[in-house]
């Protein structure tokens, strides 16, 4: 600027500002120590990114790098010590796992031989198991006597828009702490009532091999009412128990067995071993001589009680059947679920060489838990893990439904003493009981895995939990 030229107030301003800062750094040598920071950290500058040492400056690596290559990659084959020891640490682990399990589990014989129930008995108290063989001939004799005992099921027009005569009313359903027990240790897979109006009796097993009772009706002096037996090895996959001959319990299990519980022989008879898992069972309400048996991958098989052979097998599914059930109303109507994703309806009497014929096939997305018939026979419920329950119905059951319902735990939708309910556990510690006249929801409290409704005593249904645990409602 030249010096004849005027400044105004603001230069001025700017220009004294600028000499008070020069001095206040020159007090605090800020200059001389930016200028030794920039001397040690001093590099030589690089024009771009891809910058490269020219050949005479570049450094040798005295240490070579070693690219890890896998095996696979290089194409060759795999080290067989190292295989060696990662199978030894695998065989070890997997040893060490069937040590933990059987050292909870009796040792049971691998071949079918019978098992007396007084060694199957898992009890402290050896008297106990003769007292459940005493209470079950009592039962068998009493219903032999009983006259209600060949009760009619109960019928519904479902065209009525009201609460069908004869229905249970579910709001009069009550959960008391008595009517809860722990049976057996685990989770429960199957649950049955046993068919008598004498008597509150469940039998259950669970996913260990255990068979469980619980006398609900048991006096003070009998104890808890609990008898505990392991005469499986494996998942108890089904109970039967014949309603006109109760000293009769049939079960079967995922270690390939069906055992006959006979309670005058006080034995676990072997009635059939396969090499296959054994995953449902089931007998015709007016055929007390054959046992219909799901085995391995969609095999269905008929065991002739008679003749202790299997009279008929045929192939139903692509894949494992997971339930069996007759129609009460024709009891030549079977239907089966599968984790193929289908329930079918097969009529028996058209059974030929190959396979029976197929009436309905039921398609759901993912695998069906379960396919049972109603009371009377008019509609089939489906459970399926794509979170749908279906109900079929019609002259042939054309005509589907599918209700939404989270079932990704293999609950089972069962149907109470006539068609207005099913009723099926859920994952808010409830059970879903769902109206089919006007599909609606309500709950009861309860953490359930498996129901069953009992045959002969209107309002009692038994459920199962995961924890062992069996519960009882009653209408109040």
């Amino acid at each position: 600027m030249a010096p004849s030229q005027k400044l105004t107030d603001y230069e001025r301003r700017k220009l004294e500002n600028i000499k008070r800062n020069e001095e206040m750094l020159a007090a605090l040598k800020i200059h001389s120590r930016l200028s030794d920071l920039s001397a040690a950290t001093k590099r030589p500058r690089v024009q771009n990114r891809s910058y490269k040492l020219s050949p005479e400056k570049k450094q040798k690596s005295e240490t070579p790098i070693v690219l890890r290559r896998s095996l696979r990659k290089q194409g060759k084959p795999p080290d067989d010590s190292v295989a060696d020891g990662l199978k030894v640490d695998y065989d070890e682990s997997i040893k060490k796992n069937k040590l933990r399990l059987q050292s909870s589990l009796k040792k049971l014989p691998t071949k079918p031989v019978p098992i007396n129930m007084k060694d199957a008995f898992s009890g402290e108290n050896n008297g106990s198991n003769q007292q459940l063989i005493e209470t079950i001939k009592g039962l068998s004799r009493k219903s032999q006597l009983d006259e209600n005992v060949n009760q009619e099921p109960i019928f519904c027009d479902l065209k009525k828009k009201r609460r069908p005569s004869g229905s249970v009313d579910i709001e009069s359903l009550r959960l008391e702490p008595e009517n809860i027990a722990r049976v057996v240790r685990g989770r429960i897979l199957n649950a049955k009532c046993f068919p008598t109006n004498g008597m509150r009796m469940v039998a259950v097993g669970n996913m260990f091999g255990d068979i469980g009772f619980w006398n609900a009706d048991a006096k003070e002096e009998d104890g808890d009412g609990i008898y505990l037996y392991q005469p499986h090895s494996a998942p108890v996959s089904g109970i039967v128990i014949e309603s006109f001959s109760m000293p009769k319990m049939y079960t079967c299990c995922h270690d390939g067995f069906i055992r006959l519980m006979d309670i005058e022989k006080e034995l676990f008879d072997s009635l059939y071993f396969s090499d296959y898992p054994i995953c449902a069972l089931s007998q015709r309400p007016d055929d007390m001589n054959s046992l219909y048996y799901a085995e391995g991958n969609g095999k269905l098989g008929i065991w002739d009680l008679r003749a202790g052979k299997s009279s008929s097998s045929w192939s139903l599914h692509e894949d494992r059947i997971n339930s069996i059930d007759f129609n009460l109303a024709d009891n030549y109507m079977l239907a089966t679920s599968s984790t193929d994703g289908t329930a079918c309806i097969w009529d028996m009497r058209n059974a030929g060489a190959m396979k029976p014929r197929s009436l309905r096939t039921v398609h759901h997305k993912r695998a069906v838990c379960s396919a049972y018939f109603s009371r009377s026979g008019r509609f089939l419920a489906t459970t399926s893990y794509d979170d749908k329950i279906g109900f079929s119905c019609g002259a042939n059951y054309e005509a589907v439904c599918m209700l939404r319902h989270q079932n990704n735990h293999s609950f089972r939708a069962i149907w109470g003493w006539d068609d207005s309910y099913v009723f099926i556990g859920n994952l808010q510690r409830g059970v879903d009981v769902i109206s089919t006249y006007k599909m609606r929801t309500v709950s009861v409290s309860a953490i359930q895995w498996r129901l069953d409704a009992h045959q002969y005593e209107v309002g009692m249904l038994a459920g199962a939990t995961g924890g062992g645990q069996v519960c009882l409602w009653t209408p109040s």
